[in-house]
């Protein structure tokens, strides 16, 4: 049970942080593409730039990670999944916030498993700039118009 004080997991399940991706922040291993692909997003989300270096396979780990402050993680939408032993797809939509303008980042991402751990290893990404409307539905997900939620600012 949640109280006002206790956070919701960035990922959208809907669930505290602690019960969600918030374990697999503190070093449980995620059980499935999916569970990984929802806590990095989180990650980002969060900032964990260390969980992130951790998850990311090693073959294509990017020495170094330039989080953005200004970027704010507004919505995930897992949009397909799958996996076959130890390769895994992940196909996702992140809705973004960048000072005042939105973006839309889709990514068809491949996973490894290795010794019992899944790692991000790749993907294919496009990002798409939103220019969201006053009276259109608002871009973070929540079902009420733009103007009456995030464009309130």
């Amino acid at each position: 049970m949640s109280n006002s004080t206790t956070p919701f997991c960035p990922c959208g399940s809907g669930l505290v942080l602690a019960d969600c991706c918030g374990r697999f922040h503190a070093g449980e291993p995620a059980p499935t593409p999916e569970a990984l692909m929802r806590s990095r997003y989180s990650a980002f989300a969060l900032g964990l730039e260390g969980y992130l270096r951790d998850t990311w396979h090693g073959s294509t780990r990017p020495t170094m990670l330039d989080l953005d402050d200004g970027t704010r993680w507004v919505r995930l939408e897992v949009l397909d999944h799958g996996q076959d032993g130890d390769q895994g797809r992940v196909h996702f939509r992140a809705t973004f916030r960048e000072r005042r303008r939105w973006g839309v980042l889709e990514e068809n991402s491949r996973f490894v498993r290795e010794a019992g751990r899944w790692y991000y290893l790749d993907g294919t990404p496009s990002v798409n700039r939103l220019k969201p409307g006053r009276n259109d539905p608002c871009p973070c997900g929540s079902g009420r118009k733009f103007k009456s939620c995030c464009g309130l600012g």
